[in-house]
């Protein structure tokens, strides 16, 4: 009979197979988004159905079952938190979800998702939401599907799908902590608007040439610790991060001349995943708690970097006098501290990724509400232009001119990513409460950022939390850090500090 070391080897040799892989299905993904050229669409997705379908097989063979019965059965593995035990719980929760699903299934939603995409690049580039309905239609359907396989043991088809982004998470529980955070945020929102105070927010329309925007957006990264020499900056038609593996870490951003956050907060977000991809042990790379602890401790990086360090004033402290010589026209006139005003402009806006710090959450919040009611059959495809208009009007007092700025700004739903969208505002809240923690760790965080200095910041999230990728659960994990469950009350509390201050509230 094989000991418990000899069944956890041959488990973990099989799932770091499988995990490779996939890798090489992420790289064709990438690709896809970035230098695939336009004829090549329907043979990648003939590539990538394949893939997924094999990726499936080895993650869903038998054999894996039975060493993971096997070793639950001898239990003596042991600390319960020690990286041997984790890879079990995971080996199991994944394999258990896995087994649910249909090849066939598998394989379709690949297929459909790639050139879903495609299409939906080309419906928000002609501001046509008929154009992409057929596709939404196919990628709705075939979510539905896979909710039903899954079953979600609560009767709600949609913490299916959550579970996949954040482990362990329930729609009722995401629900809750979303409405305390809308009452808390709404009358911030409304004291903002009826400030006397205002940023000027043109400043940030003047002209910014591209590549100048490629320069300084690098630079900024490179300073905050993502490594290009283990990775590198791109353009696609929605920003995005892709892990490939161990030194092998992509960003992607677009430009636009006349919009400087666009690209440049767009870049220090993706940097901020990078950064986590970057510090994961790579010993633990195709183990089962080889990645992230979930995609909300993920966007709590993004989000942190883009935000609390990004948009804070020690950090332009540090980095205008570059930005004024690198975009002398725009700049030249613009003192600090307007610019700084203008990067932390608070207005209802159209476009999500573009948002500022305080109205974002209300954007996610729509999308989060709007999936529950695709994947549970209340809203069907066909209307969520109407929908989707509906709900900016009453939520931001804005209604959308058109598609393109409404329900096809996001890459999300063609690449059948429903149940993602939550994760940014869980992601938002879980970065308050980290980013607090890091403070009392570190002491003064504005002081080493107005030198320049982010290296402790760095090295205390790469020691707190990505060595450690999915060893722990979400919940546990961001607890054990700062001694606290998740709130949204931190969130709101650096929102009320720094944005009364801007407008004198």
């Amino acid at each position: 009979m094989a000991s418990t070391n000899e069944l956890y080897d041959e488990l973990m040799n099989e799932w770091r197979k499988g995990t490779l892989l996939a890798s090489c299905s992420a790289q064709l993904s990438w690709d896809e988004q970035t230098y695939l050229p336009p004829g090549g669409v329907a043979h990648r997705s003939e590539q990538m159905s394949l893939l997924a379908g094999m990726v499936h097989e080895r993650f869903t063979a038998p054999r894996l079952g039975e060493l993971i019965g096997e070793m639950e059965q001898k239990n003596d593995l042991g600390d319960a938190d020690g990286p041997k035990r984790a890879n079990l719980r995971e080996a199991r929760r994944r394999y258990d979800r896995a087994t649910k699903l249909p090849k066939k299934l598998v394989e379709e939603i690949s297929r459909v998702t790639s050139l879903a995409q495609h299409n939906w690049i080309d419906a928000r580039k002609k501001s046509h939401f008929e154009t992409f309905r057929p596709w939404l239609e196919q990628v709705v359907a075939l979510k539905r599907e896979e909710a039903a396989a899954l079953g979600s043991g609560t009767g709600v088809a949609y913490d299916a799908l959550l579970d996949d982004y954040e482990p362990g998470a329930k729609t009722a529980d995401v629900a809750r902590v979303f409405a305390g955070l809308r009452k808390d945020l709404v009358p911030l929102v409304q004291a903002i608007h009826h400030a006397k105070t205002r940023p000027e927010g043109d400043i940030l329309s003047r002209h910014y040439p591209k590549d100048a925007q490629r320069s300084f957006a690098r630079d900024a990264a490179t300073a905050i610790g993502f490594r290009f020499d283990e990775g590198r900056l791109d353009e696609s038609a929605h920003p995005f991060c892709t892990g490939i593996g161990p030194g092998d870490c992509r960003l992607t951003t677009r430009y636009d001349e006349h919009h400087f956050p666009g690209a440049f907060f767009g870049v220090l977000h993706e940097a901020g995943h990078g950064i986590y991809e970057q510090g994961l042990d790579r010993s633990a790379f195709g183990t089962p708690i080889g990645d992230a602890a979930s995609l909300g401790v993920h966007e709590s990086q993004s989000r942190m970097w883009e935000n609390f360090v990004g948009r804070s004033r020690a950090f332009w402290n540090h980095f205008y006098p570059q930005a004024q010589t690198t975009f002398l026209e725009a700049l030249g006139g613009v003192g600090r501290d307007d610019f700084y005003g203008a990067v932390n402009d608070v207005r209802p806006s159209f476009i999500r990724v573009e948002a500022d710090e305080v109205t974002y959450n209300l954007h996610i919040m729509i999308r989060f509400e709007m999936e529950q009611r695709l994947i549970g059959g209340d809203l069907q495809p066909a209307d969520v232009p109407t929908a989707w208009n509906k709900a900016y009007t009453e939520s931001l007092g804005i209604t959308p001119p058109n598609d393109a700025q409404g329900c096809l700004q996001d890459v999300h739903w063609s690449a059948g990513l429903l149940g993602y969208f939550p994760t940014y505002a869980l992601g938002n809240m879980y970065a308050a409460q980290l980013f607090d923690a890091a403070r009392r760790s570190l002491g003064d965080l504005d002081a080493l950022f107005a030198k320049g200095d982010f290296k402790p910041l760095k090295e205390w999230l790469n020691k707190n939390i990505h060595q450690y990728g999915r060893q722990y659960l979400p919940s546990r994990l961001v607890e054990r850090i700062t001694g606290e469950p998740l709130s949204h009350r931190p969130l709101v509390a650096h929102l009320k500090t720094k944005f009364e201050s801007i407008y004198r509230l």
